[in-house]
């Protein structure tokens, strides 16, 4: 950490130096490469992008993408990165990043102009969108004019939430906290259809075993690229996020075994969420419009091996509801 010289100490002691102490603040990058710990937020409960199992595990997409950056760390820094996982709630992503408690977030977090003015944010290396899930025998066919006056499940804060309002103003938003309190609101029948990412939707039709008294109606009300977010003015840190990102793309889109692995583990013919040939050629176009804006990245000389930090979770204050286990896995 750099020291205060002797004419910044003279002014704080005359009282003109309050500025000093963020002129001196160390960036991400610099307490990264003092501790040796990237603090990393991500989500519980968004699967296939993060989530935590019922050992207290961390998986995902977007954990993964959180290991690539890792890696990359560990090689600029020259020095092993530990990854520090800490489940957060969708409303609580933002503060942690603004107030100091985590480095980055990734999970599913999605672009918007509102966030952009409190946190950076890195390439998209996904894309996701609002869609609505129903019961096959509902009056709902996803148009706006089907979604007047019904119950519509959301979590607070989400681009979810926010489609819902600007589609349809006269539909009735019910909010929940829990992702899998939404699922069991529509199980129940207190709300009349939920509102998620489009993935979230296929992983929980995928999986469980109610799904064939539901379905996704419509059409997307809304397209949005999945990214990390990072604290503003850490353009270090940003710069090492973009290139692994971006070379975990350029690796996809070129076949390459290990990158192609990380995307079919989660998308692939056997994964969680499954796409069809479609949506996985829409998939890949997305990652090569990213990339048509970037210069490739050029192949790394062989560098000494710097060999990862293991990842340690910081358990979640709460403790998943009830019966999560068996909704999302």
């Amino acid at each position: 950490m750099l020291k205060p010289c002797g004419l910044v100490v003279a002014l704080a002691v005359l009282g003109v130096g309050a500025t000093a102490p963020a002129a001196l603040a160390e960036t991400v990058m610099q307490r990264v490469s003092r501790t040796g710990v990237l603090r990393a937020g991500t989500n519980r409960t968004a699967k296939p992008f993060s989530f935590i199992d019922d050992r207290g595990e961390a998986f995902g997409y977007s954990v993964d993408m959180l290991r690539l950056i890792r890696d990359e760390l560990s090689q600029e820094l020259g020095r092993p990165v530990k990854l520090q996982l800490t489940s957060l709630d969708s409303d609580g992503r933002i503060p942690a990043i603004t107030q100091g408690k985590v480095d980055i977030i990734c999970d599913a977090s999605s672009f918007t102009w509102a966030r952009d003015r409190q946190v950076d944010f890195s390439l998209s290396y996904g894309v996701t969108g609002t869609r609505l899930l129903v019961r096959k025998d509902s009056n709902i066919s996803g148009e706006p004019e089907s979604l007047i006056g019904k119950r519509v499940a959301a979590m607070p804060g989400t681009t979810n939430e926010a489609a819902i309002r600007r589609v349809q103003p006269k539909a009735q938003i019910v909010l929940f906290e829990e992702r899998a309190e939404t699922y069991l609101a529509l199980q129940n029948g207190k709300v009349d259809a939920l509102a998620a990412d489009g993935i979230f939707l296929e992983a929980w039709l995928d999986k469980n075993v109610f799904a064939s008294q539901f379905e996704i109606a419509g059409y997307p009300y809304s397209r949005e690229g999945v990214a990390c977010m990072v604290p503003e003015n850490n353009s270090a840190l940003l710069n090492n996020i973009n290139y692994s990102i971006a070379s975990f793309m350029q690796g996809v889109v070129s076949g390459e075994a290990e990158d192609l692995a990380i995307f079919d583990r989660w998308f692939g013919e056997d994964s969680v969420v499954p796409l069809s040939q479609d949506l996985r050629g829409l998939a890949l176009e997305n990652m090569r419009l990213v990339l048509d804006f970037h210069e490739a990245i050029p192949a790394r000389s062989p560098a000494p091996s710097v060999k990862p930090a293991p990842v340690t979770t910081t358990q979640p204050e709460s403790k998943p509801p009830a019966g999560w286990p068996s909704l999302l896995n």
